[in-house]
């Protein structure tokens, strides 16, 4: 299977790339769920759409300085090259620090609980990260080594893995998951550990394939952040849920 062409349609002489339709209706439709669901969280929907306003450009933002962090060597001392989103980078887990950093302020601002802001909206994140994913798949991008597996992709000649597709349908299977767990909790804050911990585990091992890795020192930071999570969410999902089950008793 080869990889299309980039490019969707042009506008004036401006090329828009299936890349950002793609991320752009992955956040649409994450804001529609969230907001649908807001009364399951006995939330107003309006603060949701209130936090997806801030959320989603600084998202951005993060997920961009995320990426020039780690490539500083190439960005330093370029703005224009900072800047330039069109010539891609952007790491999702800078986006999603910074949408828990809004999570956070918006929250305290609206007077409502944070873990309940998270349980709503993480299951449509999942659906969000299912949909962008296949920008990659456009862009020829974020793919993996070589294989002679049959769902191979063609990449400048190489057949390789396609990671895209793998983080794909996890993420798919994970808002379908988490969607049924939302109404059957048993702690504020379960579905927004379980989707740290579930996605970290798909992360971590889909990075170990793929071939364009952000790194730190000799490791792939993507798989080293994992790690810290799924043992951090470990670690406050036996709090929470022994906390429940006293509760019950």
């Amino acid at each position: 299977m080869n990889t299309p062409n980039p490019i969707a349609f042009s506008i004036f002489g401006i090329d828009i790339r299936w890349y950002g339709i793609l991320v752009g209706l992955g956040f649409l439709i994450a804001v529609f769920l969230s907001y649908k669901r807001a009364p399951l969280y006995n939330m107003v929907p309006d603060h949701i759409l209130d936090f997806c306003i801030i959320m989603i450009p600084l998202s951005i933002i993060g997920a961009r300085l995320y990426y020039v962090i780690f490539e500083w060597e190439y960005y330093a001392g370029d703005f224009k090259k900072i800047i330039d989103l069109r010539s891609g980078g952007l790491a999702i887990h800078g986006g999603l620090i910074a949408g828990l950093i809004v999570a956070f302020a918006v929250s305290r601002y609206h007077k409502f609980s944070l873990k309940d802001l998270t349980d709503n909206i993480f299951p449509t994140v999942a659906l969000g990260q299912a949909i962008g994913r296949w920008g990659n798949y456009f862009n020829s991008e974020a793919h993996g080594g070589p294989t002679d597996l049959p769902w191979g992709i063609m990449v400048d000649g190489v057949k390789v893995h396609p990671t895209f597709l793998y983080e794909s349908i996890w993420c798919l299977l994970l808002f379908i998951f988490l969607s049924w767990l939302s109404k059957r909790r048993k702690f504020s804050g379960q579905i927004s550990l379980l989707y740290g911990m579930l996605y970290s585990v798909e992360r971590f091992f889909v990075e170990g394939l793929r071939t364009d890795s952000l790194m730190i020192g000799p490791f792939k930071q993507a798989q080293v952040l994992s790690l810290c999570v799924i043992i951090v969410c470990a670690v406050l999902y036996y709090i929470l849920n022994k906390k429940s089950n006293n509760k019950e008793i």
